[in-house]
């Protein structure tokens, strides 16, 4: 992606005729790396929920993060339950140290295993963390880091994982820490305030971020560009970027992190600016996560830890970890992580929704494992796929999305052509009754990718009984049916 000269500028209104893609749309289920130097302590605090990281009015509420992958910020400040656990366990080494132990690890990772068990758990895409607010690089970078020497790994861990990935059928991005780098600014980050006044605004790191972005994408040819919190420079220049993206990458998905900076920003450091920020982030937290603010082009939102509960207007995806953390923290109780029915009902609902789950996997540093309690989940999920992968797969949200049926089985909907996929969160049950969806006069109901199930249309019409007492008692729940030719019944709502 090189630089564009000339006089060709690329305008918003140019980029906002860039669509989403297809293969996109219909992947539903994307995989998330986090694998930094932090993954080599593995530890964050565990009592936090992701959004209370932003709590307003709190001025070291990110102290107690619960992302493992501010390990540096979070050691910053004296006192927090890092600094403390890394007095015990590491005395007073400094972070940048822990760099040698990850790239020793490098010799026990196999990026084709990886790619093997993401393709086995039904993904269709994979999005690396190149590099994270830590300023370390998973690729051996042209791009010179004036403040820390050989911040960069001599393995091309992200050339190698793409081919793999390539390899095994699925779709590769990256992702960039494009708003915060904590080798150009080292400032305590305790709050939302002090996180926008921590993007470096000087010149050097624009334009050191361009090149790497720039050289991510000429090397790579990643299909998602995902970057977070802000971008370092706006306007026309950061138009220009995205235009020689999707030049090069004509079938590329950007997301809605790119907040761009300007000179307001030095202000946020002023307690009445900090007062308005608190505001909007009250606005921003939502059921225990996090929906960023739109920026002026994007092509899908990312809400973090949080699904919508409608049907968005824009293409979106739900980004978010097995437990309360991105980075592998070996101190997460079972408790944290999400269990099988929630993960999988919580894949159906953003389905249902229109969006896709970017699921993310956060493998240990010391031996670059990706550990039971997340490959479980994996599995969890292929499996389900397997057999009901195409109640999912390339599928639109139908004109309801959810529903509940008077025996109090919550179900979801998709829909595909004249198909409409019901998927029934709750059982087993030997019969359930449908009110939103019917056979047309040719169609029927299924399991999907099974047999015919006996169904009736009592007296009136309005309604169809589905007989499930005849299933094989090992069949998987959430259970998804096909109702074929399908007529929708008025909302009863």
């Amino acid at each position: 992606m090189s630089r564009t000269m000339g006089s060709r500028r690329a305008t918003l209104a140019q980029l906002r005729r860039h669509r989403v893609p297809t293969w996109w749309s219909d992947a539903k289920l994307g995989i998330f790396i986090h694998w930094t130097p932090a993954s080599i302590p593995g530890f964050a605090p565990c009592d936090a929920e992701p959004a209370e990281m932003i709590a307003a009015g709190n001025p070291e509420a990110l102290a107690h993060s619960p992302y493992t992958e501010w390990y540096e910020n979070s050691l910053r400040f004296e006192g927090s339950p890092v600094a403390q656990y890394h007095r015990r366990h590491y005395g007073d080494r400094p972070y940048a140290e822990f760099a040698g132990d990850f790239v020793d690890a490098l010799d026990l990772w196999d990026p084709d295993d990886w790619a093997a068990r993401f393709a086995r758990a039904g993904a269709r895409y994979v999005v690396l963390v190149a590099k994270h607010h830590d300023g370390f690089c998973l690729w051996p970078t042209a791009v010179t880091n004036p403040h820390r020497k050989d911040w960069f790994t001599q393995r091309d861990v992200v050339g190698e994982l793409a081919h793999s990935v390539r390899a095994a059928g699925m779709r590769f991005g990256v992702y960039y820490s494009g708003g915060l780098d904590w080798t150009f600014e080292q400032r305590p980050i305790g709050s939302l305030p002090d996180m926008l006044a921590s993007v470096p605004g000087s010149d050097g790191y624009a334009d050191y971020a361009e090149a790497q972005l720039r050289e991510l994408v000429e090397r790579y040819q990643p299909s998602v560009l995902w970057n977070d919190i802000a971008w370092p420079f706006g306007g026309r220049r950061l138009w220009q970027m995205f235009a020689d993206y999707y030049a090069a990458v004509p079938e590329g998905v950007i997301n809605d992190r790119w907040m761009p900076r300007n000179a307001a920003w030095d202000l946020l450091g002023t307690r009445p600016v900090a007062s308005v920020v608190n505001k909007v982030v009250a606005r921003m937290s939502r059921g225990g996560g996090i929906i960023p603010p739109k920026p002026p082009h994007f092509d899908v939102r990312t809400p973090e830890y949080v699904t919508f509960d409608h049907l968005p207007a824009d293409p979106w995806e739900c980004c978010r970890g097995m437990d309360r953390s991105f980075g592998y923290n070996r101190d997460s109780p079972p408790e944290h992580f999400l269990g099988r029915d929630e993960l999988l009902e919580s894949f159906v609902d953003v389905v249902a929704k229109g969006g896709n789950l970017l699921l993310n996997v956060g493998p240990r540093g010391d031996d670059a494992a990706i550990v039971d309690d997340q490959q479980v989940r994996l599995d969890w999920l292929g499996a389900w796929l397997e057999d009901f992968g195409s109640a999912v797969r390339c599928t639109s949200p139908w004109v309801r999305q959810q529903g509940v049926s008077p025996q109090g089985h919550r179900l979801r909907y998709t829909a595909r052509g004249d198909d409409v996929h019901v998927i029934v969160l709750d059982g087993p049950t030997d019969r359930i009754t449908l009110v939103d969806v019917v056979p047309g006069v040719t169609g029927a109901v299924r399991v999907v990718g099974g047999d015919e199930l006996p169904w009736t249309i009592p007296d009136g019409g309005n309604v169809v009984d589905v007989d499930l007492s005849g299933l094989d008692p090992g069949v998987q729940w959430p259970l998804a049916l096909t109702v074929s030719a399908a007529v929708a019944r008025p909302s009863t709502s």
